[in-house]
């Protein structure tokens, strides 16, 4: 005989139904079919009022509801990730696909170019090597010497090679026992291979220029025999400072070298002691920051990475400063710097961390760090950073750079600052290098408007005048585009056109800044202004007086210089793997590396973390310098 309680539970559960399982046949076209098939079984079992059964039903549907939706959401990232998956596989075959091309046309126009060349020249065209008894090298002026980019096969270059490793083939310099001077006597060549395509070009700096030393330089082709695509496909997304590039795609500089270019238009600072108003002083300095960067154009070499305390100083009586920098780290890479003005007029620091990423068709430098300039005169500080540089088209096509982001350059004194926009380049290349802003009161109020290209120049008008003349261009702007339209984020895949590289200027606008001209020969030497031919200079002066850390002394660096890729390419690996074992080494003991010239602490203007010159490098004891080289 049944209890009451059982057969009235056998009851209920008799007369329990739940709706048709949308699996079943009930589902419907929405994801919410589920949900009320849920909803109205459960409101069931509450209405049934039997708490045990209703428990149960509740936490089993409930259980079941939440395994669903789990699988219902993985199946959703699942699919996600085969499609993203079967994107990345078509993009990599599409690109390789597209480097393959690159390089077999480039070797095809290589070998057509040097079949037609050869053809032309004569025996006049090539120099025998000759002694270093027999002949010096002396040239006036620049010198334009042709050079062939492309190279012989490898076994036919190899007397050519033979000859520029020999200690004796070029003297550069490094190995200058003096210079000849032989009037308007024609330039001799040492160390070339009769019958070699190969040329070496030497540069004198002309009168009146920086520095009366000769600077020996070698054109050496990049070659054509490395494939770039090869390298980077494995890089995408990644950071480039952890990553060894081969020495081709070099450039004969260290990084704290490169960071020497800033001073380039140093007269911008002494401008700015020499007037006494602060606008006029903002004005001098923001064209000295947008300076700064005008030396990356066209520079589609790669500095090398400094050594962890490889230092660089540079001395210029002419433009009134001296410099110092040291690495200060390695990972992540850090350099720190220092410049004084002769005259104690002003002081110019900071630390640059430059974070290389690589995305596909473009690399991108994000050069983090502080930048401070100081005006003990008016007891003002300026502080800024530099804007993001992209490197376009590394796989196909012709490499171009452009330079995009906000820099804000503050005087800590006053509170004036100047908002400056570098523009990105967009589709047709209208915005390509341009610079606008505004110089602004600590009330955020418009004194002025700045506005050129980074690349060419800098003006001040009005603002007013410029806000005006910027709606007039923009409705110009509009009425020629009607009805089309332009996606500006997109990237151009070819360099704008050079129509683009021109400047319109405003009625009653002041120049405060032009570049620079560059030597006739910066193109075929890898796009150097005349001040970054100056920076390996190695005058015998310089011997035991600049510390063995110096960037001067690196053997790869120089070696490239010299044209020796090889010896390059080997001492680069020779210098990293002795970097390695070094740090394995420190990290087996209690020594920790110890910068000598700089210490990280606090920016004493805006307290951000920043790397501060300790003083001591100009009284020359270097004693206990490490072994780096």
């Amino acid at each position: 005989m049944h209890s009451p309680s059982h057969s009235e539970n056998t009851r209920s559960q008799a007369h329990f139904h739940m709706p048709e399982h949308p699996s079943t046949g009930g589902r419907g076209d929405s994801d919410g079919t589920l949900i009320q098939y849920l909803h109205s079984g459960l409101a069931q079992v509450a209405l049934r009022g039997h708490s045990i059964l209703g428990y149960r039903a509740l936490r089993g549907w409930g259980v079941w509801f939440r395994l669903e939706e789990t699988r219902s959401v993985g199946r959703v990232w699942s699919l996600k990730l085969e499609q993203e998956v079967e994107k990345n596989k078509a993009l990599t075959e599409a690109l390789q696909t597209l480097a393959t091309e690159h390089y077999e046309l480039k070797q095809s126009l290589c070998k057509n170019r040097r079949s037609s060349t050869l053809s032309t020249l004569t025996e006049d065209d090539f120099y025998d090597a000759v002694s270093e008894s027999e002949s010096e090298l002396s040239v006036s002026g620049f010198l334009s010497v042709a050079s062939h980019s492309c190279e012989e096969d490898e076994g036919r270059d190899a007397p050519l090679l033979s000859s520029l490793r020999h200690p004796n083939a070029l003297r550069g310099p490094t190995g200058m026992s003096g210079e000849g001077d032989h009037g308007n006597e024609p330039a001799q060549y040492n160390g070339v291979k009769k019958h070699s395509p190969q040329r070496i070009a030497c540069f004198v700096l002309p009168d009146g220029s920086n520095s009366p030393k000769h600077v020996y330089r070698l054109l050496c082709s990049r070659g054509t025999d490395v494939s770039i695509w090869s390298i980077l496909k494995k890089c995408i997304g990644m950071e480039l400072s952890k990553i060894a590039m081969p020495v081709i795609f070099n450039e004969p500089l260290s990084f704290l070298q490169r960071l020497t270019e800033y001073m380039e238009h140093t007269y911008l600072i002494h401008q700015a002691n020499a007037t006494t108003d602060s606008v006029e002083r903002m004005k001098c300095v923001a064209a000295f920051a947008v300076s700064a960067v005008a030396s990356q154009w066209e520079r589609t070499g790669k500095p090398f990475n400094p050594l962890l305390g490889e230092t660089y100083e540079l001395i210029r009586d002419d433009l009134g400063f001296r410099w110092v920098s040291e690495q200060v780290s390695h990972h992540p890479p850090v350099s720190a710097f220092q410049a004084e003005g002769l005259k104690e007029d002003f002081i110019f620091h900071g630390s640059i961390y430059p974070k290389l990423k690589f995305w596909g068709k473009s690399i991108e430098a994000e050069p983090k760090g502080l930048i401070t300039l100081e005006l003990p005169k008016y007891n003002e500080a300026y502080t800024w950073t530099n804007p993001t540089c992209c490197v376009h088209n590394i796989i196909v096509g012709q490499l171009w750079i452009e330079q995009y982001g906000s820099v804000e350059v503050i005087n800590h004194k006053t509170g004036e600052r100047c908002s400056m926009t570098f523009k990105p380049c967009g589709l047709f290349g209208k915005e390509l290098h341009k610079v606008e802003g505004y110089i602004l009161d600590k009330s955020k109020k418009k004194l002025c408007a700045i506005y050129g290209k980074w690349t060419e120049c800098l003006y001040t008008v009005d603002a007013a005048a410029f806000d005006n003349h910027k709606k007039t261009d923009r409705k110009n702007s509009d009425e020629k585009k009607g009805n089309k339209q332009s996606n500006v984020d997109e990237e151009p895949e070819e360099i704008p056109p050079p129509e683009a590289e021109t400047v319109q200027i405003i009625p009653g606008s002041e120049l405060i800044w032009k570049i620079t001209p560059r030597p006739e020969n910066s193109a075929t030497f890898y796009a150097f202004s005349t001040f970054a031919m100056h920076l390996n200079e190695l005058e015998t002066s310089m011997e035991g007086v600049v510390p063995t850390t110096d960037s001067r002394l690196r053997p790869d660096i120089r070696a490239m210089e010299n044209g020796d890729i090889d010896l390059a390419s080997a001492e680069k690996k020779r210098l990293e793997e002795k970097q390695r074992i070094a740090r394995k080494n420190r990290t087996k003991s209690t020594d920790e590396w110890k910068t000598r010239w700089f210490q990280q602490g606090p920016n004493p203007h805006n307290k951000a973390q920043d790397w501060l010159y300790l003083k001591g490098y100009w009284d020359r004891n270097y004693t206990n310098m490490p072994d780096i080289y």
